[in-house]
């Protein structure tokens, strides 16, 4: 039995992550501000900010992990350009600050860093990203996680830490908060078929194209990625097939029991947004045999029947 700290467990992948971790028999510990996640089952929780150095050490020393999922950080690109520093900050100062700990408590701990594809930019149409390719961020968001793998990567270079990084590509399913793209569209179309809301679907650009995958998918791939990685190598975790956000809410729309109309708000566009951006998942297939199962149309029915639940308990 393995034990696991994740960081950022009360998030949206964490949950997921600690069911996964639970039912192959590790003994998972979670790092998060406010309360644990509900309905999963953690060995322990620790409510602090990454920042606090203190609590930090204090939460490492007593789990004394064999891995760590770092998985805690600003995660919204929009949100990014109203707090860069703020986004910085955690997201870089925090990284820097747990490979610290980790280094200094529990220095044969393998540290899994999840980043984000936003770190590639724009990518010529019809291509698949691999990951040596440059990175180009547009977002205060994608600046701060390509500083983040850059950090990571020095310690496995300057240090001999054992760590890997996971760029992961797009990922929605149940429980993903209302302000990211699938979930928005679906709480709408909810609301709309409840007679809560007119029969306007807001929407923003939907002229891009993005990899997609179900967030039940991407935390298999980060438990492989833990067990079977290469030490200082970065990872697409991606289906590898893309999709306009105009099929996403096609599909969507088509599922509705009542008629829902689609425009564009100008309040939900972004001041960047690249317009197509497509992994290749040929190395983590290669050296731990993951690749994306659940179809995108499964995961499009199940977010919205998840908040068909909660607008109509």
């Amino acid at each position: 039995m393995n034990r696991i700290l994740i960081t950022g467990a009360n998030g949206f992948v964490g949950p997921h992550l600690v069911r996964a971790l639970d039912a192959a028999g590790d003994e998972v510990h979670g790092v998060g501000l406010g309360a644990p996640p509900a309905g999963v089952a953690l060995a322990g929780w620790h409510d602090f900010d990454l920042l606090e150095v203190t609590s930090l050490e204090s939460a490492v020393n007593h789990v004394r992990p064999d891995f760590v999922v770092h998985l805690a950080g600003q995660s919204s690109a929009a949100a990014s350009f109203a707090d860069p520093e703020g986004t910085f900050r955690i997201n870089v100062e925090g990284t820097r600050l747990l490979l610290d700990v980790v280094g200094r408590l529990v220095p044969r701990a393998r540290v899994l860093v999840v980043s984000s594809s936003d770190v590639y930019g724009p990518q010529p149409e019809n291509t698949r990203v691999r990951e040596d390719a440059p990175c180009r961020p547009v977002s205060p968001y994608a600046s701060s996680k390509a500083e983040a793998e850059r950090l990571a990567l020095a310690r496995v270079h300057e240090a001999g830490a054992d760590v890997v990084v996971a760029r992961a590509f797009g990922h929605t399913g149940p429980g993903q908060a209302e302000r990211f793209v699938v979930p928005s569209f679906a709480q709408q179309i909810a609301a709309i078929e409840a007679g809560r809301a007119d029969s306007l679907l807001h929407v923003g650009n939907l002229e891009v194209t993005r990899d997609l995958s179900d967030v039940r998918d991407v935390v298999r791939a980060y438990v492989t990625l833990l067990l079977r990685g290469r030490s200082g190598t970065v990872y697409n975790v991606c289906r590898g097939v893309g999709v306009r956000l105009t099929e996403v809410v096609a599909s969507l729309v088509a599922q509705a029991r009542v008629p829902v109309r689609v425009e564009t708000a100008p309040s939900r566009l972004r001041p960047t947004d690249v317009p197509w951006l497509v992994g290749d998942p040929a190395l983590i297939t290669r050296d731990t045999g993951w690749h994306a199962e659940i179809p995108l149309e499964t995961t499009l029915r199940d977010v919205l029947e998840e908040w068909r639940a909660r607008t109509n308990p």
